[in-house]
């Protein structure tokens, strides 16, 4: 049955892949293809991945827990006497779970694609890339090897950059872009560098392996390993945490996940929920054993976690485009994940991974409706009562909302209660950040909410009679994620609760991932049950008051925010612009980075070309003497001999008349003079 198994399960990237070529052929190829015949073959191909997926995760659910992994290898890679990597898929609770996600959640923004992207002249490249992105995805999170996974890692950066940038013919949609191939590219070479050190320290060891399966056994041999004084595992952490920064927008490499707003919505929603802002909390979950072992790059992980989560909200707070909001947002969500994997609680992480992805993917394609029914406005200063006119889009951008508030009973409260009770046990300090994110977070988002759908509709003239509804296509989708924002914290209902209600197999996913983790620390289900119901009826609170105080300052009284923003305009100024960081970064380092270039073509032009110019005229020189003294002497010695030559057989050749007597009187001479000689 395994066996069956694993040559099914293949099928699940294999899938998107086909539908990316398909696509991607006619697209390019100048071919008219009939639009539905596209999104079928986009759309189709993905939900048969999923079908695969869930087939699969049901027959795991029914195994033993030692017994839920299978490797399914399709080739061989790379071999040698001491080292092998195939490509192949590994299949476990933790690669399922984020498979369902990439699936599951891509599916549905690739039917809400089919709506909003109805009229674009792309559509069929666009389904490709989608695809495409889709397919890398899958890779890095079923790679068996940290060569698949790199594959797969390097792959959502590139599919990112073509779909970020796909209006590329807008500039600075293609800038945006490029940025964030760019730095994703430094995040990049960090995980490569901890990936090479890794390997060469299992090699010195006498344990060289890249295999999942293997890793886990290998690295307890690194525990005593040191390089210049440093822990070869910290070393090695931190260096990946490095890429994960990278992918997973954290500070300082966040700042080109806000430009990624370039792209269509549905792109926003698959990037910043379900894909690629995901797989630097997958690559330390599927890692948790290596940073298990260094306590200092869990801290590392922890503290710039729960500081980004911090850093972004504020930021949030000033943000008039709508998507801008969601963006940082995202970044802010990204940290709490981080936090949860840095202070030990990896199941929790991914738990609010997989809630995330429910409620921002809600999020995103729910502005996506919003936008398309504004006609492309996306400034929510010229928004407001859309609520009478959009109802489903409210309603679905509500449930969501509150979800990502942290609202009992939604999916957010029981993921990021989970990550503030591990945070409480490990780190306090860190705690009192989260909390006072969490109370951010409910603030801008109705904050948010309060501008986009409350009050009255701030657009005037024949712009307010184009107001509408988003089509079914779109609409369907919405209900879906929000139904699974609403329940989908049923998959993490705490042990304390679950036993209050006669529920034994609380936490379901917790449970589910167990195996997998390491232990590192008690969470707050290692405290007392009073300690656990009272830091959860607190962040219930602190949510509470949040989204109370988001909608009073922005939907009742407008009047505060307008005069602490007139009171103290150069805080504003500071955090609607970002506290300057891109303005720094372009300053220091990309203006460096040019000066650097513009100094570097100096010298190539003045001393490297300098050199080979000189060389040339030396060359030329030399050439041109040489030249002279060949034609001169050696071509004037050889011409010599040859006119010499040629004036002796001028003369000689006379003799030869062809007359009979003349030979006669040559041979009587010739003997008169050898007689002469003789006889003298």
């Amino acid at each position: 049955m395994l066996e069956t198994a694993s040559h099914f399960v293949a099928l699940v990237p294999i899938l998107p892949l086909l539908g990316a070529v398909v696509n991607g052929f006619y697209s390019f190829s100048g071919a008219r293809l009939v639009r539905p015949v596209v999104h079928w073959i986009a759309c189709g191909t993905l939900f048969l991945s999923f079908l695969i997926t869930a087939g699969t995760f049901l027959h795991f659910t029914g195994l033993p827990a030692g017994e839920r992994e299978i490797t399914a290898t399709l080739c061989n890679w790379l071999t040698s006497d001491s080292f092998w990597a195939d490509v192949a898929f590994l299949i476990d609770p933790l690669s399922l779970t984020m498979m369902l996600v990439v699936t599951g959640v891509g599916f549905l923004i690739h039917v809400y694609s089919i709506g909003y992207m109805a009229h674009d002249k792309g559509y069929a490249r666009y389904f490709s890339y989608l695809n495409l992105f889709t397919f890398a995805m899958l890779l890095l999170v079923m790679g068996s090897n940290l060569f698949m996974m790199f594959v797969g890692w390097e792959g959502v950066g590139l599919c990112s950059y073509l779909l970020i940038g796909f209006w590329f013919e807008d500039l600075a949609k293609a800038t945006a872009g490029m940025k964030a191939f760019l730095v994703n590219r430094v995040g990049d070479l960090g995980f490569l560098v901890g990936f090479l050190l890794l390997f060469w320290s299992l090699h010195e060891v006498g344990y060289p392996t890249v295999n999942f399966s293997e890793l886990r056994e290998a690295v307890p041999l690194l525990a005593d390993k040191r390089l210049l004084g440093i822990s070869v595992v910290t070393l090695v952490s931190l260096f990946f945490f490095v890429g994960a920064t990278g992918k997973s927008a954290q500070i300082p490499l966040y700042v080109w996940l806000p430009d990624a707003m370039a792209g269509p919505t549905p792109v926003s929603a698959l990037i910043h929920a379900a894909t690629m802002v995901t797989a630097g909390v997958y690559m330390i979950g599927r890692l948790n054993y290596l940073f298990a072992m260094s306590p200092a790059a869990l801290a590392v992980v922890a503290t710039v976690g729960f500081v980004t989560a911090a850093f972004a909200a504020v930021i949030a707070f000033a943000q008039n485009d709508i998507k801008k909001v969601l963006a940082y947002s995202t970044v802010s969500q990204l940290g709490f994940m981080f936090g949860a994997m840095g202070v030990g609680a990896f199941a929790a992480g991914i738990f609010h991974l997989v809630t995330h992805a429910f409620f921002k993917a809600c999020l995103f394609l729910g502005s996506g409706s919003v936008i398309h029914g504004m006609g492309g406005e996306q400034d929510m200063r010229k928004m407001g009562g859309l609520k009478g006119w959009m109802p489903i889009t409210y309603r679905t951008f509500l449930i969501a909302t509150l979800a990502i508030a942290g609202i009992f009973p939604f999916a957010g409260f029981f993921s990021k209660d989970e990550i503030l009770g591990h945070a409480f046990n490990r780190f306090p300090a860190l705690w009192l950040l989260a909390v006072f994110t969490a109370a951010g977070t409910a603030i801008y988002m109705f904050r948010l909410v309060s501008l986009t759908f409350f009050g009255k509709l701030r657009l005037e003239g024949d712009q307010r009679h184009h107001v509408h509804e988003s089509p079914p296509s779109m609409t369907v989708v919405l209900i879906a994620l929000a139904f699974l924002s609403a329940v989908g914290g049923m998959l993490g209902v705490p042990q304390a609760l679950g036993h209050l209600v006669g529920w034994e197999g609380a936490p379901l996913l917790g449970n589910w991932l167990k195996p997998l983790f390491v232990e590192v620390a008690h969470g707050a289900e290692g405290s007392p049950h009073w300690l656990e119901f009272l830091l959860m009826a607190f962040s219930l609170g602190v949510a509470a008051l949040g989204c109370y105080t988001g909608y009073t300052l922005f939907a009742v009284r407008t009047d505060i925010p307008q005069k602490f923003a007139a009171r103290y305009p150069a805080l504003y100024r500071v955090v609607a612009n970002k506290f300057y960081v891109d303005e720094l970064y372009q300053r220091f380092f990309v203006n460096g980075l040019m000066s650097l270039k513009d100094l570097l073509a100096r010298f190539d032009l003045l001393v490297i070309d300098g050199a080979v110019n000189l060389s040339a005229v030396w060359t030329r020189v030399v050439s041109t003497v040489t030249g002279w003294f060949d034609w001169t002497f050696v071509d004037g010695a050889v011409n010599l001999v040859a006119d010499g030559t040629f004036a002796g057989s001028s003369g000689a050749r006379r003799i030869q008349t062809g007359r009979i007597q003349s030979y006669l009187y040559y041979a009587v001479g010739g003997i008169v003079v050898v007689l002469l000689y003789r006889l003298f």
